[in-house]
């Protein structure tokens, strides 16, 4: 086991290179199950959850050729299996995407509920509603999904979505693409990423139109060829190094990104206090003051992302005075962090979905434990930040989707690295 440890204090200057979409690459990735064909995916993120989807793609009789370590050719002309084995499904949270796709393509699917961060629970109604609305049988029993077209082939269909879900949207593209007929998703949400996956799904030889919109339209298609696409930047991932800079002070070039997917982000930013610069596909961050407060409700998209919500609550921990109230739109567990963060000398008080954050205007280094991804990135940016020595352990959850976080601050001045854990501290720490 391996754990952050992290010499606070250094403001970050330089360059950062923004990696592939990690919330794209696990859906366009169970998408090319779709493809009777080679697929060709570029800028795929080098993360852990990338390499469990593509271990499952190989076990269910796919191809996969590694290109270079950001682009893979995928291969599933040959799928031998719809059953996703369950000790794989269990370590990630998009395995969900295997059912319709999956379902979409072979008329049949067995997969595991989804695992991955325990952000709270995780209901899957949504999604079993649009593929029973599409004419499949579904069947949810031991913790499996089991579902299957009776024709062999699913039936478009209108989809209401009771609310907006990113999960539950893709899912419905992905069933449906393939399917007899017009399918309409109404109330879909609008998400950078599922726009992602019907251009992707496009390119093959989909007819998606509307993703991006509340209203997507699906007509259905005979089959999808192979064909060569390119993932978008991170948007999360960049927001997480601006709010780094915001945190530490500095001044970095962050490259790779669509400045439009940035603005709920950048406008926070802007309230506390950063200057944004935007230069085509790069957006410059520089804190020369103090941070200031302000209030952030988590909300779908275009609204502030609730995947930035930690990383925003460590910048806010460090406000030179002032309260600061965040409202979690999303995620009931999203708040798990906040203990972590009272050992850094944080005064952050949660009722409900609501958190006030006290600005104290300064932390001090603690050994912490990373409890899901997002929040793990916020422990490192508050480790950053804080005076003394941090240490987060868990940092598999951050590594689920962050491509090279060492490298990359060590690269802007950070002083981070990657220590083993000696076995007697694993043993102590699970005390």
């Amino acid at each position: 086991m391996q754990k952050y440890v992290i010499h606070g204090g250094h403001p970050l200057f330089g360059e950062i290179d923004v990696s592939g979409a990690k919330n794209a690459a696990v859906a366009i990735i169970p998408a090319a199950l779709l493809v009777d064909g080679c697929c060709r995916i570029e800028n795929i993120p080098q993360i852990s959850d990338v390499t469990v989807v593509l271990e499952i793609l190989q076990e269910l009789g796919a191809e996969v050729r590694t290109i270079n370590k950001n682009t893979f050719e995928i291969d599933c002309s040959h799928i031998r299996s719809c059953r996703v084995p369950d000790e794989l499904s269990r370590r990630m949270r998009a395995s969900y995407y295997l059912i319709g796709a999956l379902l979409g393509r072979f008329g049949e699917a067995e997969v595991s509920m989804p695992g991955g961060c325990d952000l709270g629970v995780r209901p899957i109604d949504l999604h079993i509603k649009s593929f029973k609305t599409l004419g499949a049988d579904v069947d949810v029993q031991g913790g499996f999904v089991y579902t299957r077209a009776p024709k062999g082939r699913l039936d478009g269909a209108t989809i209401y979505m009771d609310q907006v879900s990113v999960g539950a949207s893709i899912n419905a593209i992905l069933a449906s693409v393939l399917a007899d007929g017009l399918t309409v998703i109404e109330n879909a949400a609008k998400e950078p990423h599922i726009v992602d996956v019907a251009n992707f799904l496009n390119s093959m030889g989909a007819n998606i139109m509307g993703a991006g919109t509340d209203v997507i339209k699906i007509h259905g298609v005979a089959s999808l060829h192979g064909g060569t696409y390119s993932i978008i930047p991170d948007q999360i991932e960049a927001g997480t190094y601006m709010a780094a800079v915001a945190a530490t002070g500095g001044c970095v070039t962050i490259r790779n990104i669509i400045p439009k997917h940035m603005d709920c982000i950048t406008a926070k930013l802007e309230e506390m206090g950063i200057q944004i610069d935007e230069q085509g596909d790069s957006i410059i961050v520089t804190r020369t003051s103090d941070i200031q407060r302000t209030n952030i409700k988590t909300m779908p998209y275009p609204g502030f992302p609730t995947d930035m919500q930690p990383q925003m609550a460590a910048c806010l921990c460090l406000a030179n005075g002032g309260t600061s109230i965040i409202n979690e739109g999303i995620w009931e567990n999203r708040y798990r962090y906040v203990d972590e963060f009272k050992r850094m000398g944080a005064e952050i008080q949660v009722d409900g979905k609501v958190a006030v954050v006290e600005g104290v205007g300064h932390l001090t280094g603690a050994p912490l434990r990373a409890c899901d991804l997002r929040a793990g990135a916020a422990m490192v940016i508050a480790g950053l930040a804080a005076s003394g020595t941090t240490e987060i352990s868990c940092i598999h959850y951050i590594e689920r989707g962050y491509e090279n976080l060492v490298g990359k601050l060590c690269g802007v001045g950070a002083d981070i690295q990657i220590v083993n854990i000696a076995e007697d501290d694993v043993n102590q720490d699970a005390v």
